[in-house]
């Protein structure tokens, strides 16, 4: 069995240096062959000589490949249509892999008929996490945490297949596609759906994946995310992100001006309780600032849903 681990980087070159010294040094199973291809995605930055550094401790199984078209979906379909293993694995240039990383994978696909799997991310913070910071958007510094109990995706996983910590059968992208390249990250805009936009062909496809609480990577949270500034950008991005997803497979919900009416519903609700606490001069920092991200996810469904065009 093959697996293809595809690292996307974008000028993070020191970051990128751990999270390749992880990939090299996590035990490999016998039966499992492993390639790494780092997927450099305009950096001008060390990344080159980074990789070059790291080729000879790979023996020849680490990749450079250069990808012009900016966006973090562009970068992972260029890996995909390079590589040609049985599984392919997606690696975040910010994150290191456990030591038994590889051996959770290999067991699982040698020991299940799945088509995908996928895995909690665990925090090396930065920073201190400031007291303000919410339990249900921990999702933005990407910290996801699954539970301690095999789940499979569907109804019963409260979240998503991201794409730091995740692997495909070959097979199974064969028949879904690619990464949608408009729903990417660019630049300053943190469109974040091409993780769902996945996630959600996946299942309509009728693949079969489980979240593992054993593959586990470790993903650096530095300290520009925890501001409340970056926390208020990636939600607004992220419902502009699902405001465009939802033009195409509008969800079934009860909508109001083209947004599902629950949104409507989350957000008005935020907004009496920041008023009560207000008025009672309530000091609960985190509950406070979750209320208000929901009023930034419906800004953000509305915006890309009716005004935002996707770069071409």
């Amino acid at each position: 069995m093959r697996l293809d681990v595809i690292v996307p980087t974008y000028n993070r070159h020191t970051l990128l240096d751990k999270t390749l010294g992880s990939l090299r040094r996590a035990h490999i199973p016998h039966g499992l062959e492993v390639r790494v291809t780092v997927v450099d995605n305009n950096s001008n930055d060390r990344t080159p000589e980074v990789v070059e550094r790291w080729q000879a401790a790979f023996e020849g199984r680490l990749d450079y490949l250069f990808e012009r078209q900016q966006g973090r979906s562009s970068a992972l379909n260029a890996g995909i249509r390079t590589t040609d293993g049985d599984l392919v694995g997606m690696i975040d240039d910010d994150e290191e892999i456990d030591a038994d990383w590889y051996a959770r994978v290999y067991a699982a696909f040698t020991e299940n008929a799945f088509d995908f799997i996928g895995g909690p991310y665990v925090p090396r913070w930065g920073a201190r996490p400031p007291e303000w910071l919410p339990m249900n958007y921990v999702g933005v510094i990407g910290w996801i945490d699954g539970g301690d109990q095999a789940v499979a995706y569907g109804e019963d996983y409260p979240g998503i297949l991201m794409g730091g910590n995740a692997v495909l059968t070959r097979a199974i992208l064969e028949r879904v596609g690619l990464y949608r390249t408009s729903l990417s990250r660019t630049g300053k805009r943190l469109l974040a759906g091409e993780d769902e936009d996945m996630y959600g062909r996946l299942l309509a496809a009728g693949a079969r994946g489980v979240y593992l609480p054993d593959l586990i990577i470790y993903h650096y949270v530095p300290p520009e995310r925890l501001t409340k500034q970056y926390f208020r950008r990636w939600c607004f991005w992220r419902g502009v992100s699902r405001g465009m997803l939802n033009k195409v497979q509008r969800s079934p919900e009860v909508h109001l001006l083209g947004v599902p009416r629950w949104l409507y519903g989350t957000a008005a609700r935020s907004l009496v309780r920041i008023g009560a606490r207000t008025v009672k001069l309530r000091r609960e920092p985190a509950a406070h600032f979750s209320d208000e991200l929901a009023v930034w996810d419906l800004a953000g469904f509305f915006y890309g849903k009716h005004f935002y065009r996707a770069a071409v």
